[in-house]
C-alpha cells in the first residue's frame, strides 16, 4: 500500500490544521503551501469543504483513502452516531493506541513499531497496525523489544496519557480502558462533513 512520503508540514498547511497534533507545522507559516499560499483567498464549494475535512481525518490518522472508506462503512453498521463511531474506530486502531500510550512520538512511528512486531496485545504478538483494540485489552512491548532506542526516548518524554488509556512506564504495558468520548478528541475535524462527503 502506498504511503505519503512528502512533507508533513506542507500537508498540514494545506488543510489548515496540525495533523501531527503538535502545532509546530503552523507556527511559522499559518497559511497554505506554495508560492501564492499566503495570498490565496478562494472560497471553497460545499464539496471542497467536505473534501478538506475528509483529508484532515485521513492525514491525522495516517491512513489511506481505501482504509478510511472501509472504516466509514463499518461505522455505519454500528449503533449510535455515524461520525462519532467513525472516530472511535480510528482511535481503536492498534497503531493509534500505541501512539496514545506514548510508546512513539508519532502515529507513523507507532505504525512502524507494530509492523516490526514489537507489540503484544493480550500476550499475543500483533503486527497489523489496523488491528481493532477493544476496551480492557492490554497492550505491551515484547520482552526482547524493551531496549528499543526510539521507544525508550518516547517514553522518557512522556508526561501524561489521554484519559481512556493507562500506562505503566516500568512494565512498558498499557490498557485501553474505554472508548473515547467525542469531547476528548480533536475539535478541528467536523466528522459530520466527512459523513456527508461519503454519502454524496
Amino acid at each position: 500500500m502506498s504511503r505519503y512520503l512528502g512533507s508533513a508540514f506542507k500537508r498540514s498547511r494545506r488543510v489548515g490544521m496540525s495533523t501531527l497534533e503538535t502545532g509546530k507545522e503552523l507556527l511559522k507559516r499559518p497559511y497554505g503551501p506554495g508560492q501564492h499560499g499566503k495570498d490565496r483567498k478562494s472560497k471553497l464549494s460545499n464539496y471542497g469543504i467536505q473534501l478538506v475535512e475528509k483529508q484532515k481525518m485521513k492525514f491525522v490518522y495516517g491512513i489511506s483513502e481505501k482504509q478510511l472508506k472501509k472504516t466509514f462503512e463499518k461505522a455505519g453498521k454500528l449503533k449510535g452516531i455515524h461520525g462519532e463511531n467513525l472516530f472511535k474506530l480510528l482511535e481503536s486502531r492498534l497503531d493509534n493506541i500505541v501512539y496514545r500510550l506514548g510508546l512513539a512520538n508519532s502515529r507513523n512511528g507507532a505504525r512502524q513499531l507494530v509492523n516490526h512486531g514489537h507489540i503484544n496485545v493480550n500476550g499475543k504478538r500483533v503486527d497489523i497496525p489496523s488491528f481493532q483494540v477493544k476496551p480492557s485489552d492490554i497492550i505491551a512491548v515484547r520482552e526482547n523489544s524493551k531496549e528499543h532506542k526510539s521507544m525508550k526516548e518516547a517514553v522518557e518524554k512522556l508526561n501524561k496519557t489521554v484519559d481512556y488509556v493507562s500506562f505503566d512506564k516500568t512494565k512498558l504495558e498499557g490498557t485501553y480502558i474505554r472508548l473515547p468520548e467525542r469531547s476528548e478528541l480533536t475539535h478541528e475535524i467536523n466528522e459530520s462533513l466527512v459523513i456527508e462527503y461519503y454519502k454524496r
